[in-house]
């Protein structure tokens, strides 16, 4: 019988002193009726907590985590910065090598400004947005997550789905009402709406392949109707590429897709898992940004070396040959895998997967937005999740999270989650 008190320790110990016990609200489990563990230690593709339970990790510290934790490559780039130094306030070789990786791979961007976080890059992206067209309404789609920026905190997914939170109190209805959210993937409603008021938006965000309702690609022609009409109406297509860029492929899901956004927003890997985000686009665009032009955005930890180090490491060795071949196999054995778990256990599910993404919806219908993503039995995931915990699996804990896949994963790894699926669905169907 496993352990779990110093886990529970240190949750009531947090409790007390940090909102809810965790610094971000899905950690908490609450929607899958558990409380969570503290990790002690994470390598490859495995975490170990409090206790000393081992589990087979496809979180990845929610994405970044592509190479698997603590690659020997990442932690000597930030073991050899270290004795730099960690934070100079003040420009670093390192940021100018990390952008110049970003901009090699990313044909839509030209300059690129680092920030801290995801959040924080669309945030400034939509403000250079409105600054650059003079108009403020912003265009986002349903259950499309990009931070919690007050812009963006309507009908989103992840942790506001999660929680049940309709938006957020402390949200002025003013910047409310500069916010249109739509149905993703509706590409005739998304043409309706331009035809109506295009020529007074600003910016349409989008997160091309969604992530934070679950796992929904993109339907066939919803990106380049994006393209098409923005470009017609004279506002800009900002690609959230926080989750997406270079997991889906190297360049990211606008070079998977061949779309080329006006702006785009990174984060996650290209701080090889280190708290870093960055936003770009053409130049014409991103010379707008202060001290180039009005715009206004800083950041005192910017473009950090422990960071921006951690980073170059990172999208040093994913340009590698192969690396992307051998983690579609290992994504698609995983993905085929649960689907047959499911078909097998005679089980309602819908498996979605791009790329190294995967998404598995407890419900009978295809799901294509996040309406859709609404009818999967929520108290069927959470007993999913609790016994697959059990077993060893660390899973999101939420049906609105996608499932990722490291380049640590390794066959049996996959095997035995594959096996732990099929045991836990027949559970819940017996």
């Amino acid at each position: 019988m496993k352990s779990y008190q110093k886990s529970g320790n240190l949750f009531e110990r947090a409790k007390e002193i940090i909102p809810g016990g965790v610094n971000s609200p899905v950690r908490a489990c609450r929607s899958v009726g558990t409380d969570p563990v503290f990790i002690e230690k994470a390598l490859g593709s495995k975490l170990t907590d409090a206790d000393g339970n081992e589990y087979i990790d496809y979180i990845g510290s929610w994405g970044p985590m592509i190479l698997g934790h603590s690659h020997p490559s990442v932690i000597s780039a930030i073991e050899q910065v270290l004795k730099r130094g960690t934070s100079f306030g003040a420009p670093v070789d390192l940021e100018v090598e990390l952008a110049e990786l970003i901009i090699d791979a990313v044909p839509a961007i030209e300059k690129v400004r680092m920030v801290n976080s995801g959040t924080e890059a669309t945030m400034s992206a939509i403000r250079v947005a409105r600054g650059v067209t003079g108009r403020d309404t912003i265009v986002k789609f349903d259950g499309c997550y990009h931070g919690h920026a007050d812009s963006f905190l309507v009908a989103a997914g992840s942790g506001v789905a999660t929680l049940g939170i309709a938006g957020s109190p402390g949200v002025p209805e003013a910047v409310i009402a500069h916010t249109m959210s739509l149905p993703y993937n509706d590409i005739e409603t998304f043409i309706s709406v331009m035809e109506k008021s295009g020529d007074s938006i600003a910016a349409v965000i989008v997160e091309p392949v969604a992530g934070n309702m679950g796992l929904v690609p993109p339907a066939k022609n919803f990106l380049g109707t994006l393209r098409q009409e923005t470009a017609k109406h004279g506002c800009l297509l900002i690609f959230d590429e926080v989750m997406t860029g270079f997991r889906v492929s190297y360049g990211g899901a606008q070079t998977l897709y061949n779309i080329n956004p006006d702006m785009s927003c990174f984060g996650k890997i290209v701080g090889g898992g280190l708290p870093v985000g960055a936003y770009g686009g053409r130049k014409d665009i991103m010379s707008q940004v202060a001290p180039e032009g009005p715009v206004y955005q800083a950041g005192t930890l910017s473009g950090n070396p422990i960071a921006m180090a951690a980073g170059i490491a990172t999208l040093k060795e994913i340009k590698k040959p192969g690396f992307y071949e051998a983690l579609e196999n290992s994504s698609s054995r995983l993905a085929q895998g649960l689907e047959q778990a499911a078909v097998a256990t005679d089980s309602k599910a819908v498996l979605n997967r791009v790329g190294s993404m995967v998404g598995l919806f407890l419900t009978d219908q295809a799901v294509t937005n996040f309406e859709d993503a609404k009818t999967s039995d929520l108290d069927k995931f959470a007993a999913y999740y609790r016994k697959m915990f059990e077993r060893g699996i660390y899973l999101a804990p939420s049906q609105f999270e996608a499932l990722f896949v490291s380049a640590a994963h390794s066959d049996q790894d996959i095997d035995d989650t594959i096996s732990a699926a099929e045991s836990v669905l027949n559970e819940l169907n017996d």
